[in-house]
């Protein structure tokens, strides 16, 4: 199984939210500082800031092989739309191994969110 922490539309209540279906929820979680999240239109992309002092807010998962495909593709990691990478979480997993989406394009002309994606 690997960690997943989700950040956006596949947080519990949001609409692409059944990707984790049959997969199990760990918890709530934000990561360390040095990460914020910008608007897409209908879903965010998170990025590193090496500077700021803001947390992201989400949820970890515990995901298997065939969830974590099924993420993968939903992501555009095969496209160069996000990367799946390590990431340092704030406790109560700053001990685990956990991963996550990158954004990987352009960021000009998109909002900056902050912290917490709300489903719209």
């Amino acid at each position: 199984m690997t960690k997943i922490f989700v950040y956006g539309t596949l947080k519990r209540g949001g609409r692409n939210h059944r990707y984790l279906a049959g997969q199990q929820f760990l918890g709530e979680a934000r990561t360390t500082a040095g990460y914020t999240l910008y608007s897409l239109g209908d879903y965010p992309g998170m990025v590193r800031v090496p500077n700021d002092q803001a947390e992201v807010t989400g949820e970890v998962w515990a995901v298997d092989t065939a969830g974590l495909a099924g993420l993968d593709q939903l992501e555009g990691v095969n496209e160069g739309l996000y990367e799946r990478v390590g990431l340092k979480l704030a406790p109560p997993f700053a001990d685990d191994p956990v991963e996550t989406y990158l954004y990987l394009h352009s960021l000009e002309g998109r909002l900056i969110i902050g912290s917490v994606w709300r489903e719209q």
